[in-house]
This record gives C-alpha cells, sequence and structure tokens, in this order.
C-alpha cells in the first residue's frame, strides 16, 4: 500500500519554490504524479499529487513542507486522496471544448459565464483570465459530455455575449488545438 497526497501551496512569488517543495517531496521518497502552477499577480499557486510508502503520513508531509527554509512565508493544504490509478485519466473528455470571451472588463464577468456552464451541466476544467487595460479575456476548457444540445448552450452564449458585451467562441477543443497549437 502507499499514501497519495493533494498538497496546495501559496506564496509570494520568487525563484526556486518548485524546487523547494519538490525538493521536500523527494526527500520523503514522494513520487509526483501531476503539478500545475501558476503566478497570480505576484504570488505562485500550485497543486501536485504525489504518493509515499505508508510511513509517510500526511501530517510527517506537512511537517516537512513547514520546514522548507525560505525568504518567503508559504501557505499549505495537504490531502488524503484515492490512488492517483484511481483519478480520471488526466486527457481531456471526448466533448471537450475551448471558449474565449473578451471584452471590456466589468464586474461579474467570471460569474456570468460559469453561472451559464452550470445551469447547462457543463464542467469547468480549467478557467484562466487576465486583465489588460480594461480588457478582460478568459479562457475556458470545458466538459460538455453532459449536454444534450450543444445548440442550446451556443444560443444562451449569444444571449449572454449581448448582453455583456463579450465577444464569445466555442470550439471543440481539437480544432483549438489544431488550430492554436505551436509544434516543437
Amino acid at each position: 500500500m502507499s499514501n497519495h497526497y493533494i498538497i496546495s501551496v501559496l506564496s509570494e512569488d520568487r525563484p526556486g519554490i518548485i524546487a523547494d517543495i519538490t525538493g521536500a517531496v523527494y526527500e520523503l521518497g514522494g513520487d509526483l504524479a501531476e503539478l500545475n502552477q501558476s503566478i497570480l499577480c505576484g504570488y505562485l499557486t500550485m497543486v501536485l499529487i504525489a504518493t509515499f510508502d505508508d510511513d509517510v503520513t500526511a501530517s510527517l508531509l506537512l511537517s516537512r513542507l513547514e520546514a522548507i527554509d525560505s525568504p518567503t512565508s508559504y501557505d499549505f493544504i495537504v490531502r488524503d486522496i484515492a490512488a492517483p490509478d484511481g483519478c480520471p485519466p488526466s486527457g481531456p473528455p471526448d466533448k471537450t471544448y475551448v471558449m474565449t470571451a473578451q471584452g471590456r472588463n466589468k464586474k461579474g464577468l467570471v460569474h456570468g459565464i460559469s453561472s451559464l456552464c452550470y445551469r447547462h451541466n457543463i464542467n469547468i476544467l480549467d478557467l484562466a483570465t487576465t486583465r489588460t487595460d480594461d480588457t478582460y479575456t478568459m479562457i475556458l476548457q470545458l466538459d460538455l459530455s453532459k449536454v444534450v444540445a450543444i445548440a442550446d448552450v451556443r444560443a444562451a452564449l449569444q444571449e449572454l455575449a449581448a448582453q455583456s458585451g463579450l465577444q464569445v467562441m466555442l470550439q471543440h477543443h481539437d480544432l483549438f488545438k489544431v488550430t492554436n497549437e505551436i509544434p516543437l
């Protein structure tokens, strides 16, 4: 048997944070399964999943993480989870779509889009937003596998776009990938 943990990290950004965190995981014999990290307004946010031998408890892991010698402070959350093999596959579901929305910045834009998704039983898999001057941009990766009629979603998006002033585009993930990825 082994223990599987999801670890959440928040810290003021600086070079070396990922090395600090993954070093602590490595020292405890952890095997990283997945890691997602972003910088938001000068703060690093990271979520990772790691597997450890049975003798590594959540409290031991948290103690080791809190012992990291750092010029910035860390906020950690450590939770037990099911085995990563029991997690859904990391690739996108077949009915994954990408929505882009852009318009003049105003309060409630993310709430409007996320509420529309909720009403249509759409799961938001990933969401990134940015504001440049007065322009707000959102990119969402959506799972539409529980949607009965995509035409209804498109009609609701058109109505939301008209009300909010957003330019909204919804396209299948495969089409988005082909037209937007740069091969390495």
